[in-house]
C-alpha cells in the first residue's frame, strides 16, 4: 500500500561568506518553523553544511518532537550540466556559462535525492516531510515534478526560507502546490540570495 507524500522544500536561511546563518537567516528560519506549526510534519531532513543544519535546527524549535535527519543527498551540488544543443537558441550561451561556473555535476546524488524524497510513500498514512537544502536541488526536484527537460533546473531561483510544496499521490502525476511562497516573511527578509541585477532567463 502506498500513501501520499507532501514534500515541503525550502532553501536555507541567509548565510554569511563563511556559510553560517546571519541574524536575518536565523529570523527567516524561525518564521518558517512557525509557518509550519499547522502542518502535521513527520520529519525534517537537511543537507550536511552548516547553513542547512542551522536552518533545520531553528525550524525544529517550532516543531517540538519532530525528528531531524542529515542527508548527503540534500547537499549543495550541481545536478546536471546540459549540452549546448539541449538549450534554447536565444539563451543557451548564458545558461551554459552559468552552469560551467560550478564543479562537475553529481548525477549520482541527484538520482539519490529523487529516490529519497520523491514519489508516494509506503503505508496508509500521508507523510509530511520538510527538506532543507539548496537552490540547485530545489530547482532539480521542481523540474522533475513537472517532467521538464533536465536543463530546466537552471531557470529556478529560490528565496532563502521560501516554501515550495510538492505532492506525490499514488496513481497521480506529481503536483506543484506552492512555489517559493514568502508570505511568512516580512518584506525585509524576502531575498533570493542573488545580486539585484542577477537574472537567468
Amino acid at each position: 500500500m502506498l500513501a501520499t507524500r507532501y514534500l515541503f522544500l525550502t532553501r536555507h536561511g541567509e548565510a554569511d561568506r563563511h556559510g553560517r546563518l546571519t541574524e536575518a537567516g536565523r529570523r527567516q528560519a524561525v518564521l518558517l518553523g512557525r509557518r509550519l506549526r499547522d502542518v502535521p510534519v513527520t520529519s525534517i531532513h537537511h543537507g550536511p553544511l552548516p547553513r542547512t543544519t542551522e536552518t533545520a535546527a531553528l525550524i525544529a524549535t517550532q516543531l517540538p518532537g519532530v525528528p531531524q535527519h542529515v542527508e548527503e543527498a540534500a547537499d549543495d551540488f550541481v545536478p546536471y550540466t546540459p549540452k549546448r544543443e539541449e538549450l534554447p537558441e536565444t539563451s543557451g550561451d548564458l545558461l551554459l556559462a552559468f552552469a560551467r561556473q560550478f564543479p562537475q555535476p553529481d548525477g549520482e546524488r541527484a538520482t539519490e535525492a529523487e529516490r529519497r524524497f520523491t514519489g508516494p510513500v509506503p503505508g496508509s498514512e500521508p507523510r509530511y516531510q520538510v527538506l532543507v537544502t539548496h537552490n540547485f536541488l530545489i530547482g532539480w526536484l521542481v523540474r522533475a515534478a513537472q517532467d521538464a527537460p533536465p536543463w530546466r533546473w537552471l531557470t529556478f531561483s529560490h528565496a532563502n526560507a521560501g516554501l515550495t510544496v510538492l505532492q506525490y499521490s499514488p496513481g497521480h502525476p506529481a503536483a506543484l502546490l506552492t512555489y517559493n511562497d514568502l508570505s511568512h516573511l516580512p518584506a525585509e527578509l524576502r531575498w533570493t540570495g542573488f545580486p539585484p541585477d542577477f537574472y537567468v532567463p
